[in-house]
């Protein structure tokens, strides 16, 4: 028998950074309860001394909250209550430097870490609490680095997410241009497969279609976004179609960050740093290409981090140097993003929901 998940408990986690280096303002995770708009949003509080609480995710079974520390060596998890409050479950060791992304197995007995500085995927288990042990098992990325000269010195991995099969996790490494399918094995990882990008592509976050077996990768370095397909019986991605996430009119510096498609699967959406905007994408009918659309401003600096609102509707963005929550209506037609919501937030990085 199914175990039923919970009714949503209408809350919103903003994580944000914190350190002199990541010339940053922020004071950790705040906390909201959600309405029908971002200008419905109600600040309930704050977790403070957490350092560079970098990405967030939730496990809405057990109403859990996990964290990275961005620059650490740390995951932290917190069991929130319908008020809003957190209450700590300890930290545990990542096994690496700057762990920068995290993602729940199916299970949800095991959290999967990035750590970005020291080129390495961890598995962390999960207590029956919610709370963390450290890591058990740490895997090395191997492989030789891309061409740039000071980003892709090592292995950086950037991201992970679970393969829609639930039995694969996909690394992208900024380091290694290249895209690692990672297979679950209990307690262990090990490599399946291996995709490689253009040299100084710098593979940063990936997202899957909905119902096709498609995904959408974002290259930070080069900022393009290839689609792939995915083959779950063989553990592969395959390279199909690359497209520039940047307008043809635009020379200055920028690099490409975060990556979303809509529930439909119809639209992509991209994010550039430095240009400030967000790429628009349709998915076309034949063979996964993307089709540029358009770029709308992203109401802010540095769009770090993108997200949908619970429903799919809207489109919220996490402008880092712009300290600033920026949200969108999708139009379910054309993909055209109109800003709907502005909140004032201090160096935004992540965003989560119970």
């Amino acid at each position: 028998m199914t175990e039923a998940v919970p009714a949503p408990l209408g809350l919103a986690f903003v994580g944000c950074f914190t350190t002199e280096r990541r010339r940053a303002r922020g004071r950790g995770i705040d906390i909201y309860r959600t309405g029908s708009s971002l200008a419905d949003w109600t600040h309930l509080g704050r977790v403070e001394g957490l350092t560079n609480p970098s990405f967030l995710v939730t496990d809405p079974g057990h109403a859990i909250l996990y964290t990275v520390q961005g620059d650490g060596e740390a995951a932290s998890a917190f069991a929130a209550a319908a008020d809003g409050s957190l209450r700590a479950l300890g930290a545990a060791a990542t096994g690496g430097t700057n762990s920068v992304h995290l993602a729940l197995d199916p299970s949800g007995r095991a959290l999967i870490v990035a750590n970005y500085a020291s080129g390495s995927v961890a598995l962390l288990p999960v207590r029956g609490d919610g709370g963390l042990e450290a890591a058990r098992h740490v895997l090395p990325l191997p492989g030789e680095p891309g061409p740039h000269r000071t980003e892709q010195a090592c292995a950086h991995p950037h991201h992970v997410v679970l393969a829609p099969d639930g039995r694969h996790a996909i690394v992208p490494d900024k380091g290694l241009d290249r895209v690692f399918v990672l297979r679950l094995e209990g307690e262990r990882l090990a490599i399946a497969s291996e995709t490689a990008m253009r040299p100084g592509a710098g593979p940063r976050h990936i997202a899957f279609h909905p119902n096709r077996p498609l995904a959408f990768l974002v290259n930070e370095l080069d900022s393009s976004v290839a689609s792939c397909r995915w083959d779950a019986e063989t553990g592969t991605l395959t390279p199909l179609h690359l497209a520039p996430t940047l307008p043809p009119d635009f020379f200055g510096a920028s690099t490409a960050a975060a990556i979303v498609v809509t529930p439909d699967g119809r639209f992509v959406y991209a994010s550039n740093r430095g240009q400030d905007g967000i790429a628009r994408f349709r998915v076309a009918a034949e063979a996964g290409r993307l089709d540029p659309a358009g770029w709308t401003p992203a109401g802010g600096r540095d769009p770090r981090f993108m997200t949908l609102a619970p429903g799919g509707k809207h489109l919220l963005v996490a402008n880092e140097q712009g300290d600033s929550l920026v949200e969108f209506a999708i139009d379910a037609a054309s993909g055209d993003l109109t800003q709907t919501g502005l909140r004032p937030s201090l160096s935004p990085c992540t965003i989560a929901f119970l």
